[in-house]
């Protein structure tokens, strides 16, 4: 069997709507990969360049995400449609080159079938992103940047996904 069919076995096996999996590793939900202080604080770094970036690009105003909703501007709808299409180009620069991640691990794309949950959840998301002003993304920037009014949106974020969880296998697949 091609290292491919047996990672596709394996990942079918556990929830994979979100977790990146290797079939080089013995629990692929858990990685075993640990960091150093000065690895965590690299890290540390990035996000906060990050978060430092998403803030001056206005990508986290309140106002700038109202626009879009009321398509008033086209801003935001540039930033997420050039993300869009980088992501479409690095993909398929992955598949083509047949990258591996930096642990010498494969990338493993897997084809998901369409559930009219994807549907639901996206009005869920988008509705509680057009009122509160905050995509879940960028919280931590908001916060960081003295909007602590977000923090509302984060302890609903949260809660959101507990509930998810304790419903989860009762929903339609």
């Amino acid at each position: 069997m091609l290292n491919a069919e047996i990672a596709e076995k394996e990942i079918k096996k556990i929830n994979t709507d979100f977790e990146v999996s290797s079939p080089d590793l013995e629990d692929p939900i858990e990685s075993k990969i640990s960091h150093s202080l000065v690895g965590n604080i690299k890290f540390l770094i990035v996000g906060i360049l990050f978060g430092i970036i998403l803030v001056k690009s206005e990508v986290v105003s309140w106002f700038r995400i109202q626009e879009m909703f009321r398509f008033q501007s086209f801003h935001m709808y540039g930033v997420i449609g050039s993300a869009v299409i980088t992501g479409m180009i690095s993909v398929i620069l992955l598949k083509r080159f047949k990258t591996k991640t930096i642990y010498n691990h494969p990338i493993i794309f897997i084809k998901r079938s369409f559930s009219k949950g994807q549907i639901f959840g996206g009005l869920l998301f988008g509705f509680g992103w057009a009122m509160t002003g905050a995509c879940p993304g960028p919280i931590f920037a908001l916060i960081g940047s003295g909007a602590t009014v977000v923090l509302i949106t984060l302890l609903t974020a949260i809660a959101g996904t507990w509930f998810y969880g304790l419903i989860r296998e009762k929903l339609p697949h």
